[in-house]
């Protein structure tokens, strides 16, 4: 019996029957020898964590764009938080911590430089829309490597489903959905008030008696709330109470932060560096790397551009966008 055959029989023997089982696997688009030592989700998992994309997401902003300070969120950090999130509930419910992890380590590959500015502005100019979501499942099945990573049926489907309104086939890719708004929720508020636009005071109230008052309480009450609700049960949920004012905290970041803020005092130039880009790279094709080049032909100028600007990190953004529009300093000798 092989290393990877222990754990899938462990697997079988502690999980929860609700949990989705690596020796159950729907498997991969395109078949392989399995490893020896590692299951299935455990090597999608590794896989991800290898990739150019997620090495990426270490220079793509959360919500402040490029902020003066080491201690504020990048994309990369956020992903860290829901998987730490994600994996506590998963573990707890008995369900499958290796599946799980893997989706929350995935689940952002495909945002954009300049965060959820810059998938707004794609999906405007782009004729057939963008959401990062379905982004990330592009780099996963195509774009990385140019030919993706083969990862399993569950993991993408996981990543797929991280948000919007349809629920993930599996019980792990649900907690990544609850997991993605538990953390960006409460580090938000904490990068907001490390910035000074909102006071800590200002939460509503109601969120602050039933959820808590600080980040701490805010996820231990998320999660353990979660956990109670969902133990032994074929379903992830929160409490009605619980998802109201979490609902609410989340609509307060919109009124307060995401939208109305001087967080946002940036967004009118990144949303220029994106359109400028988006039309120069329309316009000469050839001037794409070579990996994108080749994707021309058969996905077509606009779908490749898109991928093309998307990859980019915030400040590969903007350096391209100086080298392209700014001008340069005439050497005289």
């Amino acid at each position: 019996m092989s290393i990877r055959q222990e754990w899938e029989r462990i697997e079988k023997l502690i999980l929860s029957p609700h949990a989705s089982l690596s020796s159950m696997t729907a498997g991969r688009e395109v078949w392989e020898e399995p490893c020896s030592v590692r299951t299935d989700f455990q090597r999608d998992r590794d896989r991800i964590i290898h990739s150019k994309a997620f090495r990426r997401l270490k220079h793509k902003t959360q919500v402040f764009i490029s902020p003066e300070g080491d201690h504020y969120r990048t994309r990369l950090t956020h992903t860290l938080e829901v998987a730490q999130v994600a994996r506590t509930i998963s573990r707890a419910l008995k369900l499958n911590e290796d599946l799980t992890e893997a989706i929350a380590l995935g689940h952002d590959l495909g945002h954009t430089p300049f965060g959820h500015t810059g998938e707004k502005v794609l999906d405007e100019i782009c004729s057939f829309g963008f959401r990062h979501r379905e982004q990330s499942l592009r780099v996963v099945e195509k774009l990385e490597n140019g030919r993706g990573l083969n990862l399993t049926h569950e993991v993408r489907d996981g990543i797929l489903y991280h948000s919007g309104g349809k629920s993930a086939q599996t019980l792990e890719g649900q907690i990544v959905h609850f997991s993605d708004r538990i953390a960006y929720i409460n580090h938000d508020i904490e990068d907001a008030q490390r910035a000074g636009i909102l006071d800590e005071k200002a939460l509503p109230k109601s969120c602050v008696e039933i959820l808590g008052s600080s980040k701490r309480e805010r996820i231990n009450t998320m999660i353990n709330d979660i956990i109670s609700n969902s133990y032994d049960k074929d379903y992830v949920k929160m409490s009605e109470n619980v998802q109201e004012e979490t609902h609410k905290l989340r609509n307060f970041l919109f009124e307060t932060v995401y939208v109305a803020s001087k967080a946002k005092i940036e967004v009118c130039k990144t949303d220029n560096i994106i359109k400028a880009l988006f039309r120069y790279f329309s316009s000469n094709p050839e001037e794409l790397s070579q990996e994108y080049r080749l994707m021309l032909e058969a996905d077509g100028k606009e779908r490749v551009v898109t991928d093309y600007i998307a990859g980019m990190t915030d400040r590969y953004a903007i350096s391209t966008f100086a080298q392209l529009y700014i001008p340069s300093a005439w050497q005289v000798n």
